[in-house]
């Protein structure tokens, strides 16, 4: 006698590849669960803050304005007490801490090996680059504004001790253009960090830019004619020098766009390229 053996039947095969609504789905959650640009702004500022380094070095931008404009006031003579003065004795400080702090602010997190950390949470490294260097803009900015003020407190009350009139031998457009020039100072610094990537490294390379490269830039356009000629157009910090003194004419806005191409844009392009290549650790 035989006996028949029955066999249930098998659920339905169902396919290992996600369906289209499935795509649909994760591209709404992934919409949905992108780090707003604000707080990214919030976490950068904040990063700026956190490290001893960073804390300090802001700390040193108003010291070294409150001192600056001391020195002025106490120790300058009576013909030197009008408001470029004071403007002039912050200037130096600062053209030196506004760019280290930004170099600080793209070299912290690879010096650190926090990186990792950071493009994982936002492996959007643009967005990421693009949040410290408005913040690191901004801080710098308001910075420049809160030294010249100072300096003008500090003019004040130099011209009241001193019963002398105040002199304000500055206009607005020559308070833009010297907030200009840091900004612009600063950037190179964003840029020596982003290329360089190390804090050492491009701390060494700002202060080769700024203090060895123009003195020998200078002493060629000394010794040779044609690089004189040609100078302006190539030498983005001797470009930069009218920022300082006035409101530039329209040739020298165009040397300093001409140059800062040169030194400023192709720079950080090749460094921005760079991060998004590189391989975080």
């Amino acid at each position: 006698m035989s006996t028949v053996t029955t066999r249930e039947p098998s659920a339905p095969r169902t396919s290992a590849a996600p369906t289209r609504a499935a795509h649909a789905a994760g591209g709404t959650r992934e919409s949905r669960t992108r780090i707003p640009f604000g707080r990214l702004l919030w976490v950068e500022l904040t990063k700026m803050f956190d490290t001893r380094s960073g804390f300090w070095l802001l700390a040193g931008i108003g010291a070294s304005a409150v001192v600056a404009t001391g020195l002025v006031m106490t120790l300058g003579p009576e013909d030197v007490q009008v408001y470029s003065s004071y403007a002039a004795a912050i200037g130096v400080p600062m053209s030196i801490l506004l760019p280290l702090m930004a170099v600080l602010a793209v070299t912290t997190e690879w010096s650190q090996r926090s990186v990792l950390t950071t493009f994982t949470l936002e492996p959007r490294r643009s967005r990421v680059l693009a949040a410290k260097a408005l913040c690191a803009i901004a801080v710098g900015a308001l910075s420049m504004l809160a030294a010249l003020g100072i300096a003008a407190l500090g003019h004040l009350l130099g011209s009241t001790l001193g019963d002398t009139p105040a002199v304000w031998d500055i206009s607005a457009q020559n308070v833009a253009t010297l907030v200009l020039a840091n900004v612009i100072g600063l950037v190179m610094g964003f840029t020596l960090g982003v290329v360089l990537r190390s804090s050492p490294t491009a701390i060494v390379a700002f202060f080769v830019w700024s203090l060895v490269l123009p003195n020998a830039l200078y002493v060629l356009g000394t010794v040779q004619e044609g690089f004189a000629d040609v100078q302006p157009w190539i030498d983005f910090y001797y470009a930069t020098n009218p920022l300082y003194e006035d409101v530039p004419t329209g040739e020298q806005w165009a040397q300093l766009a001409t140059s800062g191409t040169l030194w400023l844009v192709l720079p950080l392009a090749f460094g921005l390229w760079r991060v998004h290549r590189a391989e975080v650790k």
